[in-house]
C-alpha cells in the first residue's frame, strides 16, 4: 500500500477540536542521561482557531511543533498524547508518519530558502506534494498547484511555478511554502516562526493571508514565535511556557491584558512597544494635521537636530555604490544618490525593506563594497578610491555587529581568544594584557570570566550576542555598525542587549548606524531615523518626526506594518495596515 493508499484519519470538517495533546512529555538523551524539554503539556486546537505557543528559547516551543510532525530526533522519547482527529501520533511507524504529513498535518518552516529544495522548481515541489498523498496525474497535479499559488496570492502563477526558490522574493518564497502547505487539504498547520526573517510589510502581507486562510479552508493553526506582536495580530489563544512547563494560558486578550504569572509579566515587559520610547508632539495630538502639512515643522526639526552634537563621523553626499561585476552578470548598482551624516556619540536608525540597500551602506562603510560616485567621508578618510593601507588603518576604528554571532564567531576558537583576535592583530595586546583585556570586555558585556574557554556552540543565542559585541568594542572603535543585532533574539534576551547595548554607547561614546527592519527597536536606541527605498532615501529626520509625522507613504506604510502587542490596537491598526500596504506580488 502506497502513502497514498494509507488510510485518511477520520475527522470531519466543522468538529470542535483539529488537535488535542494530553500528558506531554519530551525528553532527550545528552550525554548519558535524559534531558526534558516539554514537561506535561495539554492543550486544544480548534478548528479555525489560532493557537500561539510563546517563551525564551529553550522553552520547549519548537520541541512541540516538531512532535506534532513526529519530526524528532532518535535520542528523543516521547510520553502522553497528540491526536489529530482520530489519529494518534505518538508511538506511529514511520510509514504512517509519512502518509499522516501534509494530508493530515503540515507544516510552515521558519526560513522558506533552507525548507524548500534549490534544485527543483516551485510548482514540481508542489505536485510532488500533491502526487505522494492522492492519485492524481502530472498534468492535474499541475493545475492544482497553479491553483494553490493563487489562493495564497502569487501574481502570475503559471509563470512562478516555473521557477527555482532563488527567483523568490522572501515574501514570494513564504507564500510558495505556504500553498505547498494547503496542498492536501490539512486539519492542523504548524508554523514554526513563519514571519521572523522578513521585513514588517512582508511580515504583515502574510499574517493577512494567513488569517484569511484559516477562516477560508477552517483549519486550526499552532503558531511558534517569539515575536508577540504577531501574537497580538493572529492568535485566539496563548500558551506561555517556560523550561518545558506551560505556566498560562488564556484568550489572547485575556493573556495580555491580565497576565497572572510573574514569567507571563515579564515577558510581556521586555516586548518593544512601538510608541513607547517616544511620544507624538502636543502640537499633533488632537489635531487634524496630516504629514504632509506637518513638512515645515520637521525640515526645522533636522536642522536642529544636524547643527548639534559632536564632530561628524561618517559623511555621504549624493554616493552610489555597486555590487561589481562577475563574468556576464554586469554590475549591479544597489544605492544611487543617498546623503546621509552620522556625528560622534550619534545613534543613527537605518531602516527599509528587504533589498531596500541597508546592509550594502554598512558594508561600504568598512570596505567590503566600492562607492563608485559622489562623496564619502568616514573618520577623515575618503573612501572613494582608498587604498588598502587606508583601509587597514581606518577598519582599527570601525567595528561590525552581525546579526548571527553563531556564525559570524569562529567555531573552533574559544571565546575568549575569539575576543582577543582583533587586539592580537592590531598588536595592541599579547600576553597577560590581552588576558586582562579580555576579561574587561567579558566584563563590559556581563559575561563571566570564567566563559572564555567555551566554544561558541556551548552558549545561548543571547550569550553569543554578547561575544559579538565585546569582539567589536574590543579596539575601542569610533564608528560601530550593527546589521540587525537583535533579530534572532528573543523578546527576553533582546530586552537585555539592548539595556547593555544603551549603556556602553553612553560610556564608550562611539557613533553607531543601527540598520535594523524592527522599528520598536530603533525607536529605543536612534535620535535619527532614514528611511530607505530601493537604494535611495525616502526621508530622513529625528526619531519623532519619522514615527509620529511620517511625510512619504512609504514610511507610513512600514509604520502601519508593524504589530503591537497589545490585541485591541492592533485590530485598529490592521485597518490602517489594510489600507496601506499593497501586497509587493499583486
Amino acid at each position: 500500500m502506497t502513502d497514498a493508499e494509507m488510510p485518511e484519519p477520520e475527522l470531519v470538517r466543522g468538529v470542535t477540536n483539529t488537535a488535542e495533546i494530553r500528558g506531554l512529555g519530551v525528553e532527550f538523551w545528552v550525554d548519558g542521561s535524559w534531558f526534558p524539554a516539554v514537561v506535561d503539556a495539554s492543550f486544544d486546537v480548534k478548528a479555525g482557531k489560532t493557537v500561539a505557543i510563546v517563551g525564551e528559547s529553550g522553552s520547549g516551543k519548537s520541541t512541540i511543533a516538531l512532535s506534532m510532525m513526529g519530526l524528532l530526533p532518535q535520542n528523543a522519547h516521547v510520553q502522553g498524547s497528540i491526536r489529530v482527529g482520530e489519529t494518534e501520533i505518538v508511538g506511529l511507524d514511520k510509514r504512517a508518519l509519512r502518509a499522516l504529513r501534509g494530508r493530515s498535518v503540515s507544516m510552515i518552516f521558519q526560513e522558506p530558502m533552507t525548507a524548500l529544495n534549490p534544485v527543483y522548481t516551485i510548482g514540481f515541489q508542489i505536485s510532488e506534494m500533491l502526487r505522494s498523498h492522492q492519485s492524481m496525474s502530472p498534468r492535474r497535479a499541475r493545475d492544482r498547484a497553479i491553483e494553490l499559488l493563487e489562493l495564497v496570492e502569487i501574481a502570475d502563477p503559471k509563470r512562478r511555478i516555473e521557477s527555482y526558490p532563488h527567483e523568490l522574493s522572501g515574501g514570494q518564497r513564504q507564500r510558495a511554502m505556504i500553498a505547498q502547505a494547503l496542498a492536501c487539504d490539512p486539519y492542523l498547520i504548524v508554523a514554526d516562526e513563519p514571519t521572523t526573517a522578513l521585513d514588517v510589510t512582508v511580515q504583515a502581507e502574510i499574517l493577512k493571508l494567513l488569517r484569511d486562510l484559516r477562516d477560508r479552508i477552517d483549519a486550526g493553526i499552532v503558531l511558534i514565535t517569539h515575536d508577540m506582536g504577531v501574537v497580538a495580530d493572529l492568535a485566539d489563544d496563548v500558551i506561555v511556557m517556560q523550561r518545558g512547563r506551560i505556566v498560562e494560558t488564556g484568550s489572547t486578550q485575556q493573556v495580555y491584558e491580565r497576565p497572572v504569572d510573574p514569567y507571563t509579566k515579564s515577558l510581556l515587559a521586555a516586548v518593544p512597544h512601538l510608541g513607547a520610547a517616544s511620544a507624538p508632539s502636543s502640537a499633533t495630538n488632537g489635531s487634524e494635521e496630516s504629514p504632509a502639512t506637518s513638512s515645515t515643522v520637521s525640515e526645522a526639526d533636522v536642522v536642529e537636530t544636524a547643527s548639534t552634537g559632536g564632530e561628524i563621523v561618517v559623511e555621504l553626499t549624493k554616493v552610489a555604490i555597486e555590487y561589481p561585476k562577475r563574468g556576464r552578470t554586469p554590475a549591479f548598482r544597489a544605492i544611487d544618490g543617498v546623503s546621509l551624516s552620522i556625528r560622534q556619540g550619534e545613534v543613527l536608525g537605518l531602516v527599509g525593506e528587504s533589498g531596500s540597500g541597508k546592509t550594502t551602506i554598512g558594508r561600504a562603510l568598512v570596505g567590503l563594497l566600492p562607492f563608485v560616485e559622489g562623496e564619502a567621508d568616514v573618520l577623515g578618510h575618503d573612501m572613494v578610491g582608498i587604498s588598502r593601507r587606508d583601509l587597514g588603518l581606518l577598519r582599527s576604528d570601525v567595528s561590525f555587529v552581525f546579526q548571527d554571532p553563531g556564525s559570524s564567531l569562529n567555531p573552533r576558537l574559544p571565546i575568549g581568544e575569539s575576543i582577543g583576535e582583533p587586539l592580537k592583530l592590531a598588536k595592541v595586546a599579547k600576553g597577560d594584557a590581552l588576558d586582562r583585556r579580555v576579561e574587561e570586555l567579558l566584563d563590559q558585556v556581563e559575561l563571566s570570566r570564567h566563559l572564555r574557554n567555551r566554544y561558541p556552540h556551548e552558549l545561548s543565542g543571547g550569550q553569543r550576542q554578547r561575544v559579538g559585541l565585546a569582539r567589536a568594542l574590543a579596539l575601542g572603535p569610533k564608528l560601530l555598525i550593527a546589521d540587525e543585532a537583535t533579530s534572532a533574539l528573543d523578546v527576553a534576551v533582546q530586552a537585555r542587549v539592548l539595556e547593555l547595548f544603551q549603556e556602553l554607547q553612553r560610556e564608550i561614546g562611539f557613533a553607531c548606524l543601527f540598520i535594523s527592519h524592527d522599528l520598536a527597536v530603533v525607536e529605543i536606541l536612534a535620535e535619527r531615523i532614514v528611511v530607505l527605498s530601493k537604494g535611495v532615501v525616502v526621508e530622513d529626520g529625528p526619531r519623532d518626526q519619522i514615527l509620529h509625522r511620517p511625510r512619504e507613504l512609504y514610511t507610513q506604510r512600514l509604520i502601519a506594518a508593524v504589530p503591537v502587542p497589545d490585541p485591541q490596537e492592533q485590530r485598529r491598526r490592521r485597518e490602517l495596515r489594510d489600507a496601506l500596504i499593497v501586497p509587493e506580488d499583486v
